[in-house]
C-alpha cells in the first residue's frame, strides 16, 4: 500500500482553468493582461483569489503593505507556516502568466491536500505579493522588501507613478491596506513556482528548473539636462542634447555588459523625454538602466564603470548628469536543503530538470534574507515573458505545481 501522499499529483484542468479565470481580469490589447499594481483591476484580481481561497478553506490576512496572507492550518499550533508565493500584478502589456502561476499553483496545492484529505504539521500560506513587478512603482519586489526589511513602509508609501500618484494613497483608494504589521509574520520556508522567463528550459527540453540561484541587480535611474531648442533651426555646434547623451550611455551599457560576459546583462527599458515634441531637441531625458550578474564583484564594477563613463559623455556634451540607484539586490544564493527537496520531487515524479539561476528577480530574493526559500520554474515558450505573447502549456504548468505540491509537503510533514 502506498504511504500517505506517495502518490500525489495536482488537478491540471483546474489550474488552468484558474489562469484562463484570472487572465479575464484586466485584459491587455493581444491577448495577455495589464493588471497593474493598485489600479482597480489589481483590486478586481485579489477579489477573485480571495473568493478562491475562502471556498477552499482558507483564512486571510492583509498587512499594511496589501501583501495576502491565506493560511490552511497545521495540526502542530507551534509550528511555523510553509508559504508558497508569487504575484498577481502584471506589466503594462503583461503575460497571463508572470507571477500569477505561482499564486494560483499555491492554492492548487492547498485545493489538492483538501482533495486527498491530508493534513500537514505546518500551516500553509499562500501569498500573494503586492508590486512584484515595479512597473508602476519603483522598485520592483517592492512589498516583499518591506517584509523582509530592506525597505521602510514610508520608503514605500512614497513611491510615485508616472502620473505622480503615490503607492500608499493608490493603496488605500483600491481598499487594500491591511492591519498587520508588514513583517512580523515568521516562515518555516518559503517556495515560488514561476515561469523561467527565459529560453533555457525549452532549449534543453527540460520540465522543471531547480532555481539553485538569483542575479543580483542595479536599477539606476539617470536624468540628464540638456537645453530645449528647435531641431531644426539649432546648429549642431551649438545643441546641449540630452538625447544624443542618453544614446551614447546606451550605447556603453551595451558595451559594458559584454565586456563583462559570461552571466552579465544590461540594457535600458524605459525613456522619458520632456517636452516630447517631435522638433524640440529634449530639456530633459530620464531613463533606467537595468543592470544584473551573478557575480558581486562584476555586478558592483558594472556600476561603477557606467556611472563614470556616463559622466563623462554628459560633460563632453554639456549635458548635466544626475543618477539614483532606484533598485537593488545581491545576488541570492537559495537554501541548499530546500533546493535538494525539489529536485528530488522532480526526479521521483520522473520529470526531466536541471539547475537554473533566475536571470529575473523574484519576491524569493527578499524572503531569502529572512527564511529558508528556493524557486520552481517551468519553460515558457522561446523565452519570451513581459509581453503579451508571453504562452506556457498545460502539461508544463502543472508538472511544476506537481513538483511543488510534493517538495511543500515533505516539508510541512504529513500529520500523523
Amino acid at each position: 500500500m502506498a504511504a500517505p501522499g506517495e502518490n500525489m499529483r495536482v488537478n491540471a484542468d483546474r489550474l488552468w482553468d484558474c489562469l484562463m479565470e484570472m487572465a479575464k481580469i484586466g485584459p491587455g490589447i493581444a491577448g495577455g493582461n495589464n493588471r497593474q499594481t493598485l489600479t482597480d483591476a489589481d483590486a478586481a484580481g485579489r477579489r477573485l483569489f480571495q473568493s478562491w481561497c475562502e471556498a477552499a478553506g482558507l483564512t486571510m490576512g492583509v498587512d499594511t503593505m496589501g501583501n495576502m496572507f491565506m493560511t490552511r492550518p497545521g495540526t502542530d499550533p507551534d509550528a511555523l507556516p510553509v508559504y508558497i508565493g508569487s504575484h498577481l500584478d502584471t506589466q503594462p502589456t503583461g503575460g497571463k502568466y508572470d507571477g500569477v502561476l505561482g499564486v494560483l499553483a499555491g492554492l492548487e496545492v492547498v485545493r489538492s491536500l483538501n482533495d486527498l484529505n491530508i493534513k500537514t504539521k505546518h500551516p500553509i500560506v499562500v501569498t500573494n505579493w503586492t508590486n512584484e513587478e515595479g512597473a508602476r512603482f519603483a522598485p520592483a519586489m517592492l512589498a516583499s522588501g518591506v517584509f523582509a526589511g530592506v525597505l521602510t513602509q514610508d520608503y514605500a508609501y512614497g513611491r510615485k507613478d508616472m502620473d505622480g500618484k503615490s503607492f500608499g494613497e493608490e493603496l488605500a483608494r483600491i481598499g487594500w491596506v491591511g492591519d498587520e504589521t508588514v513583517g512580523a509574520r515568521k516562515m518555516h520556508a518559503y517556495f515560488e513556482y514561476h515561469i523561467e522567463q527565459g529560453p533555457i528550459l525549452e532549449a534543453e527540453d527540460k520540465q522543471i528548473g531547480v532555481v539553485t540561484h538569483c542575479q543580483g541587480l542595479w536599477w539606476l535611474e539617470f536624468t540628464l539636462t540638456g537645453r530645449e531648442a528647435h531641431t531644426g533651426s539649432t546648429p549642431m555646434t551649438m545643441r546641449v542634447n540630452a538625447g544624443l547623451a542618453m544614446a551614447r550611455i546606451m550605447e556603453m551599457v551595451q558595451t559594458v555588459a559584454m565586456e563583462n560576459q559570461p552571466g552579465c546583462v544590461g540594457g535600458v527599458g524605459q525613456v522619458k523625454f520632456s517636452p516630447n515634441s517631435r522638433n524640440v531637441l529634449p530639456g530633459t531625458v530620464v531613463f533606467t538602466v537595468d543592470i544584473r550578474s551573478p557575480d558581486q564583484g562584476k555586478l558592483d564594477a558594472m556600476r561603477a564603470r557606467i556611472e563614470t563613463e556616463a559622466a563623462d559623455i554628459c560633460s563632453a556634451l554639456g549635458v548635466g548628469c544626475a543618477v539614483e540607484a532606484v533598485g537593488h539586490f545581491d545576488p541570492v544564493t537559495f537554501d541548499p536543503t530546500l533546493v535538494a527537496s525539489v529536485r528530488k520531487a522532480a526526479e521521483e515524479l520522473g520529470y526531466s530538470h536541471m539547475n537554473l539561476i533566475s536571470g529575473a528577480g523574484h519576491d524569493a530574493c527578499w524572503t531569502a534574507k529572512v527564511a529558508p526559500s528556493t524557486m520552481i520554474m517551468c519553460p515558457c515558450v522561446g523565452g519570451l515573458s513581459h509581453n503579451e505573447a508571453e504562452e506556457i502549456s498545460k502539461e508544463w504548468a502543472s508538472a511544476g505545481c506537481d513538483v511543488l505540491l510534493r517538495a511543500v509537503v515533505e516539508t510541512a510533514e504529513i500529520a500523523g
